[in-house]
């Protein structure tokens, strides 16, 4: 089971670290950008997207896109506390992977954001780069969890009923 587990968490900081530095790098530009990131169309399709359904104007629009720059840079600083607390917890200790499914929330929330007028518009190749975003988000997920379970099985004992226990029911 070892194995398994030693795996299991390659693959999230793996994970860890792809949002890590996509996403760091992709919010500092945002950031950095003197019009938040706006110049580049194909990476702020999705900013114009939710600007036109919601009726935004030209300052709403770099105000968007000032949003979900520092969602994106939040989403990276976040993997990046989980990577280093995954280091900490090789010293001794355990890692909170609380911390990064917390992280991987708002990655599924931007990318569903992101990607819904990217299938209005019929961009295949923009919804192809956000599910990718989500299945890598959903994978990691799992595998939290799967890590939880079997930190839980080695932690908890399990022992059978005595022969003399009287069932639990609450409605007699």
């Amino acid at each position: 089971m070892r194995k398994v587990s030693s795996a299991t968490v390659a693959m999230i900081m793996g994970v860890a670290l792809y949002f890590t530095l996509f996403w760091g790098f992709d919010g500092l530009r945002v950031l950095t950008s003197p019009t938040y990131g706006l110049e580049d169309v194909w990476r702020s399709q999705y900013v114009f997207g939710i600007g036109s359904l919601l009726g935004l104007g030209p300052m709403g629009l770099m105000q968007l896109a000032a949003f979900f720059g520092v969602m994106k840079l939040a989403v990276a600083g976040i993997c990046a506390v989980h990577i280093v607390d995954r280091f900490r917890s090789f010293a001794g200790g355990t890692a909170n992977v609380e911390i990064l499914e917390g992280g991987l929330i708002l990655v599924v929330l931007v990318a569903i954001a992101s990607a819904a007028p990217a299938v209005a518009s019929h961009n295949g190749e923009l919804v192809r780069e956000l599910v990718i975003q989500l299945a890598l988000a959903g994978l990691a997920v799992a595998l939290c969890i799967v890590e939880r379970n079997s930190a839980a099985k080695e932690t908890t004992e399990v022992t059978a009923p005595s022969p003399d226990a009287k069932p639990f029911t609450p409605w007699r």
